[in-house]
């Protein structure tokens, strides 16, 4: 079951904090700090909290560990909505203990707590697409394994040995979990401040959602019960939102969309803004620290915008891309389409994956939108294989954008998410190429890999021409 621990929180009281901000905003000295008694709790909450004057509770920071928490409950809920977080989470390359001879009893037992309206029979159908999945990442790995060494050493021909062998488990695994449900168990840490934990508590959308805010609050409470006028349950959402499913791009009963690697990621439509203020930043000011949003210079490029429409990703990305906070989405929706990576692509050419199997998998969890009632459509959700495709729109400043570009167009990126850049790339460059500067990674402008240890190994010599440089890989 799910574990939310406060590992770290404010050394001063948080209505202490909030009083004292707030009394600096009006006072010719910076004021001392008043007591923690109920006459400060109740300034708090009459002068504060209840007219909205909620930057002075933002100065109080919390960090949680949540351990057992489902993947599709973080890409679709902690990080799903709002950008006033921080978050790392356990890597779905690195941490090959995720998918390695997992135990179903955990999954049983979380769906059993979370929806305990399932029956039986919706019961074993959803542990039945749980094992589905799974074996199709068991059978195909060692497999995509041996693929993933023999494109490493034809694309990153100065990558060592010893770490071709390494990144070929890694990157197998990574593709090859398009097959598993996003329900499988993972941990985080997360950070956010006394405004956005009690915005998160009480717009919480799912059951797991309103579970692991209500372990936040009880914490933050059991240290500071002055705070519990904050928590209004009146206030709290009472209903569930889900991503849901686009049923004119394909019904159930017809075979979906199988989205080949060459084809995808996509972006349907870009529009560019932007104004003669917009400049090109010098490199050393977005690595290693990125100093885009603190430079006066380049305040310009944050008036310029880019709109993408129709962006389509596999829920697998759709994770990776919500790393880029600065950057707004809409909400997505669920396509009839399904991502295969370049090495399951490989396996099926090869004649070693049949196509059959991979369609029966997703037609199984399309069906089920049908087949499971309203109340449980969050945990229909959550069953979504991390191949599964999501599309919504994304809008984001030069700023936003060029690091975001700076980060997915390295090779150390997974390689679904560097093909969405690339993407972006083209299509900015063929409307207004003076911007393509801003979107290059560091290794194009000078040559140097931004890396260090982890350098990927590619041929840096070819950005002498940038039709070589920004080539599509399979790894």
């Amino acid at each position: 079951m799910i574990t939310v621990t406060l590992i770290a929180k404010p050394e001063v009281p948080p209505v202490v904090s909030a009083r004292q901000a707030a009394e600096t905003c009006y006072q010719a000295v910076l004021p001392k700090p008043k007591p923690n008694d109920e006459a400060t709790a109740k300034f708090v909450k009459d002068k504060l909290f209840n007219v909205g004057h909620h930057t002075t509770l933002q100065h109080q920071q919390f960090t949680f560990a949540i351990e057992g928490i489902a993947v599709g409950d973080v890409t679709l809920g902690l990080h799903l909505a709002h950008p006033f977080y921080d978050s790392d989470q356990r890597s779905g390359r690195f941490c090959s203990a995720m998918f390695d001879n997992p135990d179903p009893e955990p999954i049983r037992q979380y769906i059993s707590f979370f929806w305990p309206e399932i029956t039986d029979q919706q019961l074993a159908m959803t542990l039945n697409q749980v094992e589905q999945g799974l074996k199709l990442y068991r059978d195909n790995l060692g497999p995509a394994t041996e693929l993933a060494e023999r494109f490493l050493r034809q694309e990153r021909p100065h990558l060592k040995e010893e770490a071709i062998l390494v990144q070929a488990a890694k990157i197998a695994q990574e593709q090859l979990r398009m097959f598993i449900p996003v329900i499988f168990p993972t941990g985080l840490q997360y950070t956010v401040n006394l405004s956005a934990l009690v915005a998160v508590w009480q717009s919480a959308f799912t059951p797991v959602l309103r579970y692991v805010t209500d372990e936040m609050r009880r914490q933050v409470l059991s240290l500071w019960p002055e705070l519990d006028f904050m928590f209004d349950g009146q206030q709290r959402r009472k209903d569930d939102w889900y991503c849901d499913y686009d049923c004119v791009s394909g019904p159930p009963h017809v075979d979906p969309m199988l989205y080949w690697n060459t084809d995808a990621p996509n972006i349907k439509a870009v529009r560019v803004y932007f104004f003669e203020s917009t400049r090109s930043p010098a490199p050393s000011l977005m690595h290693p620290l990125d100093l885009l949003h603190f430079t006066p210079e380049l305040m310009g490029n944050n008036t310029a915008t880019i709109i993408e429409r129709g962006v389509t990703m596999s829920l697998a990305t759709m994770g990776q891309d919500q790393r880029h906070r600065a950057i707004r989405r809409s909400e997505p929706h669920f396509t009839a389409q399904f991502y295969l990576p370049p090495l399951v692509s490989e396996l099926v050419k090869a004649g070693k994956l049949e196509l059959t199997a991979i369609r029966d998998l997703f037609r199984g969890w399309q069906e089920m939108y049908y087949c499971l009632p309203s109340n449980l459509k969050t945990l229909w959700m959550v069953l979504a294989p991390y191949g599964a495709v999501v599309e919504y729109d994304k809008v984001g400043s030069l700023n936003a954008i060029a690091h975001e570009q700076a980060k997915r167009l390295c090779w150390c990126a997974q390689e679904e998410i560097f093909h969405l850049g690339l993407r972006l790339r083209a299509l900015v460059g063929k409307t207004h190429p003076r911007l393509l500067a801003l979107l290059d990674p560091p290794c194009f402008k000078n040559g140097v890999c931004g890396e260090g240890t982890r350098y990927c190994g590619r041929d840096l010599r070819l950005r002498s021409r940038s039709e070589d440089f920004f080539c599509r890989r399979r790894v």
